[in-house]
C-alpha cells in the first residue's frame, strides 16, 4: 500500500548548485519555526569544515510538516569525492528533487546522481536553481538536462518528468521561469503530487536497511535507515544480518523519527518511516535489521570502489609529540577503524611494517577531509604521496580514467590545453559560448589529475572553473610528468633564520618563514631548479670585531608560500611525506638524514 501521509525525498546535484540554501527556504516556507532558528545561512551545514569550505560533506535529514504531510527531506553532499553518502541515502527516497545551476547546467556530479536516481528507481523533479543570476539562461538549462536523461536511458516516464524553476535563496519557485517574487509553496505542492508516498507492506515482519551509522557517547551506536516492512517499537527484540551470513539478536532500546531539525523519541514506528535506532549489536551499514521469527534479507547497499590510495604513519619527526594528543598507532588504527564504520566509501588495509596504512577513498578531497577531522581532535601523523589505485583486467593493468571539466575565458584555453595535454588527457567537447567562457571536457587518467587544480588556476589567473568525475577504468598507457623542481632540504635542527632564508631566496621560493622550528630532513622551500639541494637556514651571520659603515645589508624577506593541506597532498614526491599536527602542516623527506637518502636511492 501507499502511505499518503508521507514523502521521502532526497535533494542531489552537483557541488554549489544550492542545496543546502534551497533547504533553508523550503524550512523557512514551512512555517514551523522561530526567526531565531533559521537565522543563519546553509542551516544544515552544521560542523566547522563545513562551514568554513561551504560545502556539505554528510547526508542530513529533516522533516517538515506541510498540509497535513510529513516531508522527509535528505540534504546530499555535491562534490564527487563524497559520492558514497550520496549512493547510500537515495536507498531511503522515493523522489529526488535535481538541482541544476540555471547558468552552468548539468555538470559531471548532476550526471553521477542523476544516473544513480534512475537506477534506483526515484520519481525525479528537476529544479532550476538560481534564475536570478544575470547570466542565468533556464530554458537552455532544462533542455541540456532533459538531453542528459536521455544520454542516460531514462524510461519514457521518467522522461516527462515534472520541472519548475527557482530561486533558493531569495525564496520563491514557479513553472514561469521569468516570474522574480512567490515562495516555494509551489514547489511543495508539486513534492505532494508528483513524488509518491513510500509502498510499504504495514503487515509483514520487521524489515530495516542500517544506511547511516552515528555514534553517541551516551547510547552508543545509532542507526539510521528507513523500515520496508512491518513496524518497530521500543524494546523489540531483532536480528542484524551481517554480510557473511551471521545472525546476531539485539534489543532496540530506544526509537527516534525525524522532526523539525532533530529527532523525536517514539514509541513506535510504521513502514515507511525513516528512523533512527539505539541498542543494536554494534550494525554496519549494509546490514539488514529484521524480525528474529521470520528474518529475511535485504538487498545490501553496493558502493562505487575507491580509486586513490595515502599511506598514513605514525609521526616519526623530531618534533613529534609538542602538538597532538594521539600519537601510536594503537590511536591512529583505533580512529581509522571507527570511521570505516560510518565512511562507506573509505578502504583502509594495514602496510608491512605494521606501523603504517593503506587508506583509500573517492579523491584527495575525500581523504584530506579525515586527515582534517583527525588533527582536529589531536592527532598527529605523516601522510605519503596520493596514488591511483590499479587492478589487472584480462592480464593488463588498469587504471581510474576521469572526466575533467574546465570553463575558462577563451583567450585562456591555449594554456589550459597544454596542461592537460602533458598530463595525457585527451580532449572530448570543447564548446565557445555568449559568455566569452569555453568549455571544455577532457578525459584524463585520475594521476594526472593530482595537483593539476594549482597549475590551473595559476594559469588562468584563478578564473578556471574546474571539476572532475570518475568516468572508467582503462588501459594504463605512458607516464604522466613529474613535479618540476626540486626542494631544499633543510641540514639542521633549529629555529630558521633570517640572515639564512635572506641568502636562500634568490634561488628558491621558501615554505618557512623567520623563527619557526626545523629540523634535518625537513622541506623549507622549493628549489629553482630540478634537483634536490640540501642547506642551512639556521646559519646565523658571523660577527668580527672590524666594521665598516654601510656594511650590514638590509634584510627584506619575501613572504613563504603557505600550503594547504590538499595542496601539500598534490605537491609531495613519493619519498616525501606530509605531517600533520593539530597546529601546523610541514612537508619532510620519508628519510631524514642525507645518508639514509643515499642509501634508499641506491637499493632503488
Amino acid at each position: 500500500m501507499l502511505r499518503n501521509d508521507l514523502r521521502n525525498i532526497a535533494i542531489i546535484a552537483h557541488v554549489d548548485h544550492g542545496k543546502t540554501t534551497l533547504v533553508d527556504s523550503l524550512l523557512r516556507q514551512s512555517g514551523q519555526f522561530r526567526d531565531t532558528q533559521l537565522s543563519q545561512a546553509c542551516i544544515l551545514d552544521s560542523n566547522d569544515l563545513e562551514r568554513e569550505r561551504g560545502i556539505t560533506i554528510l547526508s542530513k535529514n529533516i522533516a517538515v510538516n506541510y498540509k497535513g504531510v510529513k516531508i522527509n527531506i535528505i540534504d546530499t553532499p555535491g562534490h564527487a569525492d563524497f559520492g558514497g553518502e550520496v549512493e547510500r541515502v537515495l536507498r531511503m527516497a522515493d523522489g529526488a528533487l535535481i538541482l541544476v545551476d540555471a547558468f552552468e547546467g548539468p555538470r559531471p556530479q548532476t550526471r553521477f546522481v542523476v544516473q544513480k536516481a534512475l537506477e534506483c528507481g526515484l520519481q525525479p523533479i528537476v529544479l532550476v536553481n538560481k534564475i536570478d543570476r544575470p547570466d542565468a539562461r533556464p530554458e537552455e538549462v532544462l533542455d541540456e538536462t532533459f538531453e542528459l536523461f536521455v544520454e542516460l536511458g531514462a524510461s519514457e516516464e521518467a522522461l516527462s518528468f515534472p520541472f519548475m524553476f527557482a530561486s533558493g535563496r531569495d525564496g520563491y519557485a514557479s513553472e514561469d521561469p521569468a516570474l522574480r517574487e512567490g515562495n516555494m509553496e509551489p514547489l511543495l505542492d508539486m513534492v505532494l503530487a508528483q513524488i509518491p508516498g513510500p509502498d510499504v507492506n504495514p503487515d509483514g515482519p520487521f524489515q530495516m536497511m542500517c544506511t547511516t551509522l552515528d555514534w553517541s557517547d551516551f547510547v552508543g551506536r545509532v542507526v539510521t535507515g528507513r523500515i520496508a516492512s512491518g513496524s518497530v517499537k521500543k524494546g523489540q527484540k531483532v536480528v542484524v544480518m551481517r554480510e557473511d551470513g551471521r545472525h546476531d539478536t539485539g534489543e532496540v532500546t530506544r526509537v527516534e523519527v525525524f522532526d523539525k531539525l532533530g529527532c523525536t523519541e517514539v514509541d513506535r514506528a510504521e513502514a515507511g518511516d525513516i528512523v533512527a535506532l539505539t541498542g543494536l549489536p554494534d550494525p554496519e551499514i549494509g546490514d539488514t535489521i529484521s524480525c528474529p521469527v521470520n528474518p529475511a534479507s535485504l538487498e545490501r547497499i553496493s558502493v562505487d570502489e575507491p580509486t586513490l590510495s595515502m599511506l598514513f604513519t605514525v609521526n616519526t619527526s623530531p618534533l613529534a609529540g609538542q602538538d597532538g594528543k594521539f600519537l601510536t598507532t594503537r590511536h591512529l588504527r583505533a580512529r581509522l577503524k571507527r570511521e570505516l564504520e560510518s565512511n562507506v566509501a573509505l578502504r583502509v588495509e594495514e602496510a608491512e611494517d605494521r606501523d603504517s596504512f593503506y587508506v583509500s577513498g573517492r579523491g584527495i578531497l575525500h581523504l584530506s577531509i579525515l586527515i582534517e577531522q583527525m588533527r582536529r581532535e589531536g592527532y598527529e601523523l605523516s601522510i605519503g604521496k596520493p596514488k591511483v589505485i590499479r587492478k589487472q583486467v584480462d592480464g593488463v593493468w588498469h587504471e581510474p580514467y576521469e572526466v575533467l571539466v574546465v570553463d575558462v575565458p577563451t583567450a585562456d584555453v591555449g594554456p589550459v590545453m597544454e596542461i592537460a595535454g602533458n598530463r595525457r588527457g585527451q580532449i572530448v567537447e570543447m564548446t565557445a559560448s555568449d559568455t566569452g567562457l569555453t568549455h571544455l571536457e577532457f578525459s584524463i587518467p585520475a594521476r594526472g589529475l593530482i595537483g593539476i587544480r594549482t597549475r590551473l588556476l595559476n594559469a588562468t589567473r584563478g578564473e578556471a572553473v574546474i571539476h572532475h568525475q570518475f568516468d572508467s577504468y582503462k588501459r594504463v598507457e605512458g607516464e604522466v610528468p613529474h613535479r618540476k623542481n626540486g626542494v631544499l632540504i633543510s641540514q639542521l635542527s633549529g629555529r630558521s633564520v633570517g640572515y639564512a632564508l635572506w641568502k636562500l631566496q634568490d634561488r628558491a621560493e621558501m615554505f618557512v618563514n623567520v623563527g619557526e622550528e626545523v629540523y634535518e630532513g625537513m622541506i623549507v622551500g622549493e628549489n629553482s631548479r630540478d634537483s634536490d639541494m640540501v642547506v642551512n637556514p639556521v646559519r646565523e651571520k658571523k660577527l668580527t670585531n672590524v666594521r665598516s659603515s654601510g656594511a650590514d645589508d638590509a634584510i627584506v624577506l619575501k613572504p613563504p608560500r603557505k600550503l594547504t593541506l590538499e595542496a601539500a597532498l598534490e605537491y609531495i614526491e613519493d619519498d616525501e611525506f606530509v605531517e600533520v599536527t593539530p597546529t601546523i602542516i610541514r612537508l619532510r623527506k620519508m628519510h631524514l638524514t642525507e645518508n639514509a637518502r643515499k642509501r634508499s636511492s641506491r637499493v632503488k
